[in-house]
């Protein structure tokens, strides 16, 4: 197995990378070229792609899609600030030569080991590096990152649970018809370029104001990542893998999520609602509608309710997929010094009288808000 390392995305090199992406052990569109295309050209003034390619003879076996910043201090996945789940793209085989491979290859050119973000627990990825204390002389720690909220709909039973858990549910049923006295309720799951980009401009606008409501910002109020989302419906619309979902009340729009259908999953990516159309429940009324959607598709084997623990998921949820977060290290300190600082972490956050001890006295010192 030979590696090349590529500071660009080359041309021609679609088919090939897909192609490995679909022999992994749980296929993401967060590992597809077009998503990473699309990082490149919406954050290229900060990033500078870094392609880690394994070849036997002619034959793409191994693919790693990292990063640096411009300074050359980290090394981390190109995707990882917009992807749920990342990974080292390779059959699971051949894991852990490759993740080897990819950790030299890096030393050779003086860059840092990689730090790898969202990490799925059950990748072959994760094993390598929880149960090896060193790839290629960089020492690795492993520590929980995030929980993904999932609805499985493999067999019969399931998808019967699942349109059972929508049907039962009292408010949501109350939100629904309150709804329809407004108007007609529809649902429409926009899947062409033309017809996602004209309706983005007001997805992002509902979903600035409605963070903005709260004291947040959102992150579309930045234009990186709005063209980010435009691109991602350029490259992904030609094969109906992403879909804009909209529910409205007559002829307006009050709830969306931007999502993906992609090898089984249907992904509640990036959702929202108007503001002012809280009081009838317009999120938690879409997802009802999509959950009742992909228990219709045979085709729909899951639906993945992506990153973050808010309480509404768990009204339809059946599983949990973990993540990880792998820092891996030439420094022997450093390395102890991320064990003990999660470790300490860990231990505060689970006695509620020392974590409130501990955000009492980084108020006063103005690390963290009030």
């Amino acid at each position: 197995m030979r590696i090349e390392l590529l500071q660009e995305i080359p041309e021609g090199l679609g088919p090939q990378w897909n192609a490995l992406v679909q022999r992994m052990e749980r296929p993401e569109i967060f590992y597809s070229h077009e998503w990473a295309l699309a990082v490149c050209r919406s954050y290229q003034a900060s990033i500078t792609p870094l392609l880690c390619l394994a070849y036997e003879g002619d034959d793409l076996v191994g693919l790693a899609a990292l990063a640096t910043d411009h300074e050359l201090k980290q090394t981390f996945f190109l995707t990882g600030t917009t992807a749920d789940y990342c990974d080292f793209i390779s059959p699971e085989s051949c894991r852990a030569c490759f993740a080897n491979l990819v950790v030299d290859g890096l030393k050779r050119l003086n860059l840092p080991p990689p730090v790898l973000a969202n990490v799925p627990t059950e990748s072959a990825t994760a094993r390598v590096f929880e149960r090896t204390s060193s790839i290629s002389g960089a020492r690795s720690f492993s520590r929980p990152a995030y929980a993904c909220a999932q609805i499985s709909l493999e067999g019969a039973d399931e998808r019967k649970a699942a349109r059972h858990a929508v049907l039962s549910q009292k408010t949501l049923r109350y939100s629904l018809r309150s709804l329809e006295k407004k108007g007609p309720v529809v649902v429409e799951h926009l899947t062409s370029d033309e017809g996602i980009r004209a309706a983005l401009p007001e997805f992002v606008e509902a979903h600035v104001e409605r963070l903005r409501s709260t004291g947040r910002t959102s992150h579309l109020s930045d234009p990186r990542r709005q063209f980010f989302l435009n691109q991602l419906a350029r490259l992904l619309s030609p094969r109906q893998y992403v879909v804009l979902t909209r529910l409205l009340v007559g002829d307006r729009p009050i709830a969306w999520n931007y999502g993906f259908q992609f090898a089984g999953t249907w992904f509640y990516y990036q959702p929202t609602f108007l503001n002012e159309w809280r009081r009838f429940s317009p999120g938690i009324c879409l997802l009802a509608k999509i959950v009742e959607a992909a228990v219709d598709n045979p085709e729909i084997k899951r639906v993945d309710l992506g990153l973050g623990a808010e309480s509404y998921k768990q009204r339809f949820t059946t599983s949990t997929r973990r993540t990880l977060h792998i820092t891996l290290t030439n420094s022997r300190v450093r390395r102890l010094r991320e064990v003990t600082r999660y470790r300490l972490a860990a231990a505060i956050k689970s006695n509620a009288y020392a974590e409130l001890w501990v955000r009492r006295l980084l108020r006063r010192r103005g690390n963290v808000p009030a």
